[in-house]
């Protein structure tokens, strides 16, 4: 496992952004672990999620894209964060973008986009915290085609979250990242997956956080909702 992927698992604990206890899900899900991307919240906290995204970015898809969108709400901040870390260790500038929740009527700006404003030949990485159904694509992959002017006009490079839960979509055996990645033909990808935290603090770990007890728990989970 690379190094800074053993770093975000820490970080995201030391943030209290990964959680391990009973969570109910907005599935309907009874989880032992949770994630929420909403408690990163201080300047120097938003900071490192930006260069860890961007080292992740990096990894996966290089260089070969011009615009991070980021889907309100949650990705507004993450885009944002994204493009200045990655501006800082790559020395690439990128723009950000992002849908509005209502379409804006008045002023320069108006319009339903937030922030650079994506048009043909761009090409776009779509940034967000977590998937776990795949829903959230499809409200967010129309609105960037949307502004295409010519049929595949905008491309999308590809989709990154910070987690991939590594559990079944609806109606499906395989995971949210890869039902995605068979739909809409691009590839989505995580900074980590559970794999890799279970990994990280558990089998190759203290235990001290993924207990005995919890590493149960999440085997009866995954023996249920696991991806195939």
């Amino acid at each position: 496992m690379e190094q800074y992927k053993k770093e975000f698992i820490d970080f995201m604990l030391e943030c209290q952004v990964l959680k391990f206890g009973s969570f109910t899900l907005k599935s309907g899900r009874q989880s032992p672990f949770f994630m929420n991307a909403g408690a990163y919240v201080t300047g120097s906290q938003l900071a490192r999620l930006g260069e860890f995204y961007a080292k992740a970015i990096h990894d996966n898809f290089g260089d070969d894209f011009d615009v991070l969108f980021g889907p309100a709400y949650k990705g507004i901040p993450l885009a944002t964060a994204c493009t200045i870390a990655y501006s800082k260790l790559y020395g690439k500038e990128i723009k950000y973008c992002s849908d509005r929740k209502e379409e804006k009527d008045h002023g320069a700006d108006k319009g339903a986009l937030l922030g650079y404003k994506i048009k043909d030949g761009d090409r776009v990485v779509i940034i967000e915290d977590v998937t776990t159904s795949g829903k959230s694509i499809e409200e967010t992959y129309p609105k960037i085609k949307a502004q295409e002017t010519t049929a595949g006009g905008i491309k999308i490079v590809g989709e990154i979250v910070s987690l991939d839960r590594r559990e079944k979509a609806p109606d499906t055996t395989k995971s949210a990242l890869e039902t995605i990645s068979e739909k809409y033909g691009f590839p989505a990808r995580a900074i980590v997956s559970m794999d890799d935290v279970i990994d990280a603090l558990y089998t190759n770990g203290d235990k001290k956080v993924i207990t005995e007890e919890i590493k149960k728990e999440i085997d009866a989970y995954y023996e249920q909702y696991g991806a195939k």
